[in-house]
C-alpha cells in the first residue's frame, strides 16, 4: 500500500504527459525520503523481535518460571529443585550452554505467572500450565508444545462416603482464583445439573491448606497435582481421588510470541526429549548411538548436519540434553513415575508407538 500510494503520488506530483510519453521531474528530495522510510519501515519489522538467546547468553543464565511448590513437576528440597518441568528448564540451558545447572529457578503463582512473563522476569514458563485458546491467543503468549497431558478430577476425604463426582451436589468446593480450574469446576457442575458452593482461594497452597483444615469438601485439580499433593495432607490415606476426568488439560511450557527464534529453540527441546526417546537414546546410551546407521539418530546427536546452528547453538545441543537430563521417558519415571512416591502411570504419556500420546515431528 505505501509503494502504490508513494508512486501516485510520484505521478502526480513529477510528471505530466506529452504525446503519450511523460516528461517527468522527478521530486529527488521526496522520492528519497520515501525510499528511506520503507528501508527503516523493514528494518524494523526484521529487527523487531525480541533476542531472547542472545539475552541468556548475556546472562549467562536461564531465568526460568516454576511452579512454587509441586511434588513431581517442580519443588525445591534440599537447595536443589527437582521435577519434570525443572528437568525440562535444565534441558534448555544444556542446549544453550552444554551446562544443565545454568539455570536460575523462580517461583511463581497461578495468578503472576502470565505477567512475570511478559514482563520479561522469566524467559520460560514451565509450570504445569493448561494450553487453553484464550492463552495461546489473547494474552502475548505461545505454548512451544505438550509435556504432560492431565485432566482434572476431584478429591474427597473416604468420611463423606462419595464414589463419584456426580455425587457431590450441594458440596463446598476450593479453588484457586484465574486457573482453567475454576472455570471446569462451574462447568461441570452446569452440564451435570448440580450446585455448589464455592471457596474462591489466591492460589494452589491456600487451596490445599483450606482443604486439608476442613473447611471445603472438595479440592479439585489436575489429576497429576491432586497425586502430588496428597503426600501434603495431614493423613494422605484418608482421600481419594474420584475417576471422573472433568477436563482435558494439555500442559506445555509457555514463551513470549515475539521471539521466533527462542520458540523454535524451547520447542524443539522437547521434541529432542521425545525422539531420543523414541530412537532409544537415553542418558547412558547416547555416546554408543553415535555410531549409529540411523540417520535420524546421527542428525539428533550432531554428527550428520547442522540443525543447532540454526536454532543459534551448538550442533551437540541434542546430545547436551540427552546426556545431562535425559531423555523425555528417563525425566517422566524419575520424577512422577510408577517408582516415585507418586506412582503415575504413563498411561497417555506414553510414546505414540506404545499407545500414548507423546509424538515429536521427525528430526530432518
Amino acid at each position: 500500500m505505501f509503494f502504490l500510494t508513494s508512486w501516485r503520488n510520484f505521478r502526480r506530483e513529477g510528471c505530466a504527459g506529452h504525446d503519450r510519453r511523460p516528461v517527468c521531474r522527478v521530486p529527488i528530495v521526496r522520492w528519497g525520503t520515501h525510499i528511506a522510510t520503507v528501508v527503516v519501515s523493514l528494518l524494523a519489522v526484521t529487527t523487531g523481535f525480541a533476542g531472547t538467546l542472545d539475552d541468556v547468553k548475556s546472562r549467562g543464565m536461564l531465568a526460568c518460571g516454576v511452579n512454587e511448590g509441586l511434588s513431581g513437576f517442580s519443588i525445591q528440597g534440599d537447595g536443589e529443585w527437582r521435577g519434570l518441568d525443572v528437568d525440562f528448564c535444565r534441558a534448555i540451558a544444556a542446549a544453550i550452554f552444554g551446562d544443565a545447572t545454568k539455570v536460575e529457578f523462580r517461583p511463581l503463582t497461578a495468578t503472576h505467572r502470565f505477567d512475570a512473563l511478559r514482563q520479561g522476569e522469566v524467559d520460560i514458563l514451565a509450570r504445569n500450565t493448561t494450553w487453553t485458546a484464550t492463552r495461546d491467543t489473547d494474552q502475548g503468549l505461545s505454548f512451544v508444545g505438550i509435556n504432560y497431558f492431565d485432566g482434572q478430577s476431584f478429591m474427597v476425604r473416604k468420611l463423606l462416603g462419595v464414589l463419584s463426582a456426580l455425587q457431590l451436589n450441594g458440596s463446598t468446593i476450593c479453588v484457586a482464583s484465574d486457573t482453567t480450574t475454576r472455570m471446569n469446576v462451574a462447568d461441570y457442575f452446569r452440564v451435570n445439573e448440580m450446585t455448589y458452593q464455592e471457596a474462591v482461594l489466591e492460589n494452589a497452597e491456600q487451596v490445599v491448606q483450606a482443604y486439608d483444615r476442613g473447611e471445603c469438601d472438595v479440592y479439585p485439580a489436575d489429576q497429576s497435582a491432586l497425586y502430588a499433593q496428597r503426600l501434603n495432607l495431614t493423613n494422605p490415606g484418608e482421600h481419594i481421588i474420584l475417576p471422573e476426568v472433568a477436563s482435558k488439560e494439555p500442559l506445555g511450557p509457555v514463551v513470549r510470541d515475539d521471539d521466533p527464534k527462542w520458540f523454535d529453540l524451547v520447542r524443539w527441546t522437547l521434541f529432542a526429549m521425545i525422539n531420543a526417546e523414541e530412537y532409544g537414546i537415553t542418558s547412558k546410551t547416547a555416546d554408543e548411538m553415535k555410531e549409529s546407521d540411523n540417520p535420524s539418530v546421527r542428525r539428533l546427536l550432531g554428527v550428520d548436519g547442522a540443525i543447532g546452528e540454526g536454532m543459534g547453538v551448538g550442533n551437540d545441543w541434542a546430545y547436551n540434553i540427552i546426556t545431562m537430563v535425559g531423555n523425555y521417558g528417563e525425566s517422566f519415571d524419575r520424577n512422577v513415575g510408577p517408582d516415585t512416591a507418586l506412582g503415575i502411570p504413563r498411561g497417555i504419556n506414553a510414546l505414540w508407538t506404545k499407545g500414548g500420546l507423546m509424538y515429536a515431528p521427525p528430526v530432518h
